[in-house]
């Protein structure tokens, strides 16, 4: 029995762990890293601490627009009352108002100038005068009087008369330049101007009674 093989006593040794220290420190390296990166970002694109205005928050502005201003009652006014004694003022009637009364609303009316007016036509008109005149003695020269008077007819036209004769001085420069066509009708035809030169005169002399001459 002594000579049975015994088994052997083997030491085993456990397998030494694989040191990890260069992975830990590669992590805190990376992290510093990541720590400084982020740092910069902050520094360079947030502004600095002094530029920063405040911004109201919501609830102080939701606050102000939600607290209606209190309407301002007006104070009734005192509505004077008359004493006894006091005799109100009479309204006349609208039959005792006088009917030839003048509107208040009514602008006066203009104060023409007749005497400047006068002295704005006087010259033709007496020329013309001058002209029929020299007409009636038979002037060879009659037919271009009577061109230059028409044309002088035609500036009295033009001339501004006041209102309460407008109408007036208008009819009776026309009266007058038509009686002076008739007049060069018959220089031109050839006729007896007479009758045509009595009628020019008697329209030109109203014409400067309109016009206060």
């Amino acid at each position: 029995m002594s000579n049975e093989h015994q088994p052997e006593a083997v030491w085993v040794f456990p397998e030494e762990k694989k040191s990890n220290k260069g992975a830990v420190w590669l992590i805190v390296i990376l992290s510093i890293l990541a720590v400084t990166i982020v740092g910069l970002l902050l520094f360079f694109l947030l502004p600095p601490a002094g530029d920063t205005e405040p911004t109201p928050s919501p609830s102080a502005s939701g606050s102000t627009s939600a607290t209606p201003t209190p309407t301002r009652t007006p104070t009734p006014t005192a509505t004077p009352t008359l004493s006894p004694s006091a005799t109100p003022t009479p309204v006349p009637s609208p039959s005792t108002v006088p009917t030839d009364a003048p509107n208040p609303t009514e602008p006066p009316a203009p104060n023409q100038d007749h005497d400047a007016f006068a002295a704005a036509v006087a010259p033709r008109l007496n020329d013309a005068s001058t002209g029929l005149g020299v007409i009636a003695e038979g002037d060879p020269d009659a037919a271009g009087i009577v061109g230059n008077l028409q044309q002088d007819a035609g500036r009295l036209s033009d001339t501004a008369a006041p209102s309460d004769i407008e109408g007036a001085w208008a009819d009776a420069v026309t009266q007058y330049s038509a009686r002076l066509a008739e007049l060069r009708a018959a220089y031109d035809n050839g006729t007896d101007p007479q009758q045509a030169v009595d009628a020019a005169s008697a329209a030109l002399q109203n014409v400067r009674a309109v016009a206060g001459i």
